[in-house]
């Protein structure tokens, strides 16, 4: 730095120190979630471009601050928000820019699925997009990313094809499955634990569905069991360009038939060649045989990767408090939900639910290849606790527990990193790795940030 330059002219962005007057509206702002952890990085470099990145980290080591990054904020946890640190707010690379001839799309980390969604229409192209729009790809990619049609596109960090990252040193490099081959494979999956920051991603891209169609049934809460066993066996033998997911609702909408009360929901979506083929596909859904007990039945109709968004909006809006936890188990659907079913049934805010993909990721070796995600059980599930009352933010955290530990009464059940609670305990960043991939990724944090820069897990 030059003699008499002020630290904030070192960048294009703005630099906060805490007690500065804009810092808690920024600090506030690095977590989409209501609820707001209560740690308080020390300054907050809100980068314009991607030049700020090195600049950001060579004013890092120069205070002796750790870093964290953030492109979106939707971590449930706030792992981005960490005490006596540096955070490094990516927010403003949002740039997306379309390749049609070659099939590739180049973005920015905080460009979201709702702004890749737009993009990639006028071209008939698609991505495995998360299923919440706002979610930006620069901590979904990280972390693996479970995203629309993930079952046949495999997981979204399969489609990552390059990135460019800043290392510890300050160092822009490459990155690809030939060019520092194992920072790559550390990009796929690692998540809030990645000891480099991503500034652009290059993504492969898949030709458009010709038709997307969906149906939902709801059923009540007490047939917990039975509808998942049944959905479970159906969404096995389905091509695997069919998504179904099981949802436990703390409350549901009153009809006709009943009254308003918890439910279960078996929704599947066809991305298919065709109207007729996706028709076909969804078939076992109007042949049930628990029908004659469903409290509603939406048939089949068409829809857009950018309505499916509008209804995960709806799920997950934003200013709610949120806490989530996940895992994977090799039990069955109906053992998992039969014991989230009684656990749904008690939670003390009717907006919290139980999400449960039916192979919810691609099966197919081919597609889970170098790689540090990968699925760790036969099946899974993520319980949301959300509430808007700051009052109950202890309840709800005890409740989000006390179903997780009824889910998993042993204890040894996998983890997702993306959503998985990493303030419950000191094993959830581990048990979210095959053991191989958790030694490995500790290797390649001590070889590329031998100085322990960069934050791990809150849990490690």
């Amino acid at each position: 730095m030059m003699p008499g330059r002020s630290p904030a002219a070192r960048f294009e962005g703005a630099l906060l120190r805490r007690g500065d007057p804009a810092y808690d509206t920024a600090r506030a702002a690095a977590v989409w979630n209501g609820l707001k952890p209560e740690r308080f990085p020390e300054a907050i470099v809100r980068a314009a471009s991607e030049q700020d990145v090195p600049e950001a980290l060579s004013y890092a080591r120069s205070e002796g601050f750790r870093v964290s990054t953030r492109s979106g904020g939707h971590n449930w946890s706030g792992s981005q928000l960490r005490d006596a640190s540096l955070l490094i707010d990516l927010s403003g690379l949002r740039q997306c820019s379309i390749d049609p001839g070659s099939m590739t799309a180049t973005v920015g980390p905080a460009a979201t699925g709702g702004d890749l969604v737009r993009a990639l229409a006028p071209h008939d192209l698609a991505f495995p997009v998360g299923h919440c729009p706002s979610v930006a790809v620069g901590g979904f990619l990280l972390s693996g990313g479970l995203g629309w049609n993930s079952r046949a596109w495999g997981p979204s960090c399969a489609d990552v094809l390059e990135i460019r990252a800043v290392t510890a040193d300050g160092r822009t490099v490459t990155c690809s499955e030939t060019e520092n081959a194992g920072l790559f494979w550390a990009a796929r999956g690692a998540g809030p634990g990645f000891f480099a920051v991503v500034t652009r991603f290059r993504l492969r891209l898949h030709p458009h569905p010709g038709a997307i169609v969906t149906t939902t049934l709801a059923f009540p809460l007490a047939a917990a069991g039975p509808v998942a066993a049944w959905a479970e066996g159906v969404a096995r033998e389905l091509p695997p360009n069919v998504e179904t997911a099981l949802i436990l609702t703390a409350s549901g909408e009153p009809t006709a038939a009943s009254p308003p009360g918890p439910r279960i929901l078996v929704g599947m979506t066809a991305f298919a060649r065709t109207h007729e083929e996706a028709l076909a596909a969804l078939s076992p859904a109007e042949s049930c045989p628990l029908a004659g007990s469903a409290v509603t039945l939406q048939a089949p109709e068409p829809t857009s990767f950018a309505r499916l968004h509008q209804g995960a909006d709806a799920v997950w809006p934003s200013a709610h408090r949120y806490a989530a936890d996940t895992l994977w188990s090799e039990e069955t659907y109906e053992t998992q939900l039969n014991r989230t079913a009684t656990a749904i049934s008690r939670a003390p805010s009717g907006r919290s639910l139980v999400l449960a993909p039916v192979l919810p990721v691609s099966e197919d070796p081919a597609l889970l290849r170098n790689m540090a995600f990968s699925p760790l059980g036969a099946s899974y599930l993520v319980c949301y606790a959300i509430w808007d009352d700051p009052a109950a933010d202890g309840t709800n955290a005890q409740w989000l527990r006390e179903a997780m530990t009824s889910a998993d009464p042993s204890g040894h059940g996998g983890h997702y990193i993306a959503e998985t609670d990493l303030e419950a305990d000191t094993s959830r960043a581990r048990r979210s790795y095959a053991p191989a991939d958790w030694d490995r990724l500790q290797e390649l944090k001590a070889a590329w940030d031998p100085e322990n820069v960069f934050h791990s897990y809150l849990a490690p």
